[in-house]
């Protein structure tokens, strides 16, 4: 049976690995917990709207900017605020 430790140990080793320049553009110098906290959630709403403008992309089939193909009929028309339910909270 895994301890509390070793499983929070294999979890952590499951994460991605973030690029220095990434967590450098966070960082403001010595952060509180509080300021950690602020920082994940800035990076997990930018994450998550990339990732519903990359899902209305693929749906639509072209990128924001482009023209709109001929045969289409959906297309963008503008954006509204969105709320994302996450295990830690509103987004």
């Amino acid at each position: 049976m895994l301890t509390k430790a070793k499983r929070v140990a294999r979890d952590v080793a499951k994460l991605p690995s973030i690029p220095k320049e990434l967590v450098s553009l966070f960082l403001t110098g010595p952060m509180t917990g509080e300021a950690i906290n602020d920082a994940g959630a800035a990076f997990k709403k930018a994450l998550i709207e990339a990732s519903l403008n990359a899902e209305l992309s693929h749906h639509l089939g072209y990128a924001p900017g482009s023209d709109k193909p001929e045969p289409l009929t959906n297309h963008r028309n503008g954006s509204t605020a969105k709320t994302v339910l996450t295990g830690d909270g509103k987004c």
